[in-house]
């Protein structure tokens, strides 16, 4: 099984009941359990900040699945609760958000398929919640959560 982390995030339409649904749906997929989950926090949009401020968090995950077959079925969830990638501004509101952030100690650069996720490192509101969940957690080619941290 591979230890993997997921960003969580969501602005609209009840975040913290979308993250949670977003949770159980998760850990009802064959392959993938649910070790953790962090602290949610209200975060500030990054990026497109003409928008609610975004309910923020991570889940730590042991799979059996490919990283790309974890992030099918992130999309897959993501779509079942109402999101619909391509549509208003980049960075912009949304339902839910779950974004793989950490595959093992991987690095993956493919279409479609980065990890760790390609801003992981410069966004303070996915950085607290993994410092969170292991505060030891090594980002692969950044170096130690807790010093990418302390240089935000």
């Amino acid at each position: 099984m591979t230890r993997s982390f997921v960003g969580l995030g969501a602005n609209l339409e009840a975040p913290r009941t979308q993250i949670e649904r977003a949770l159980e749906l998760l850990g009802e997929e064959d392959g993938v359990e649910v070790v953790a989950v962090s602290t949610l926090r209200w975060t500030d949009p990054v990026g497109y900040e003409d928008q609610p401020r975004f309910l923020n968090g991570a889940v730590e995950l042991r799979t059996t699945l490919s990283a790309r077959g974890l992030l099918g079925r992130l999309l897959a969830i993501e779509r079942s609760l109402g999101r619909v990638r391509g549509v208003g501004p980049r960075f912009g509101p949304r339902q839910i958000d779950l974004d793989l952030l950490l595959y093992g100690d991987q690095v993956i650069d493919e279409s479609g398929l980065q990890v760790p996720h390609p801003r992981l490192h410069e966004r303070r509101f996915a950085l607290e919640p993994l410092a969170e969940l292991d505060p030891a957690l090594e980002i692969p080619g950044r170096g130690p959560v807790q010093a990418l941290l302390a240089g935000l």
